[in-house]
């Protein structure tokens, strides 16, 4: 009898490099990890099994290896930063006692903040993406106009370097780390360029199935 699969290999993951590191993410606590939570909740308050089903449904794979202690651990790290708040509510026979948990005004500033920002490379790619999927779902932001955002960013700092890399007063060692922040900024606007296009049609597809 094989064993059974992991929540990223049902999903078609099976990639065991992929499946470790979108598990990785999770358990080294990622900063955009809670960002999401706190935008998933910008929606509208949530009990913790209601906010798990949601970031299911936001983020495939990555958010169903995220298991309700996980989610509780991470509110309750928010809570201690004065990001949200819970109180007790009517249960369900199988969940006699739940929270329902909503955001502080601190914790909407955040929202707010996290959507906004476009320094590059701090919020690396997993956490960009993040960024894009929480935004969509709870209808925060419009992705298409969050990719736009960043890739004027990225196309900035890609213009200052290029005109440092052609300074020939950089010695030559120095000049290779210019190359290289080059390179990998052209490849994050590709990577951007993909994102756009996703985005858009996903636009293009909802508002079609919505006048039909």
């Amino acid at each position: 009898m094989p064993p059974p699969r992991s929540g990223t290999a049902r999903l078609g993951i099976d990639n065991p490099i992929a499946n470790g590191y979108l598990l990785a993410v999770w358990s080294e606590g990622c900063a955009g990890v809670q960002d999401v939570v706190l935008a998933m909740l910008a929606k509208e308050p949530a009990h913790g099994y209601e906010l798990r089903r949601r970031l299911r449904d936001a983020l495939g794979p990555l958010g169903d290896t995220m298991n309700a202690g996980q989610i509780y651990v991470t509110l309750a790290r928010l809570g201690k930063a004065g990001l949200v708040t819970s109180e007790r509510a009517d249960g369900l026979p199988d969940r006699p006692d739940r929270r329902v948990y909503a955001l502080t005004p601190a914790g909407q500033q955040r929202v707010a903040g996290w959507l906004a920002e476009v320094s590059w490379p701090k919020p690396d790619l997993t956490e960009f993406h993040l960024k894009l999927v929480a935004a969509a779902a709870a209808r925060l932001a419009d992705p298409v106009a969050l990719v736009d955002a960043q890739r004027r960013e990225v196309l900035r700092r890609l213009r200052d370097t290029q005109l440092a890399a052609l300074d020939r007063s950089v010695d030559p060692v120095a000049g290779l780390l210019l190359e290289g922040v080059v390179l990998r900024l052209r490849a994050d606007l590709e990577w951007l360029e993909a994102c756009e296009r996703m985005w858009a049609d996903r636009d293009r597809t909802g508002r079609k199935a919505q006048q039909a």
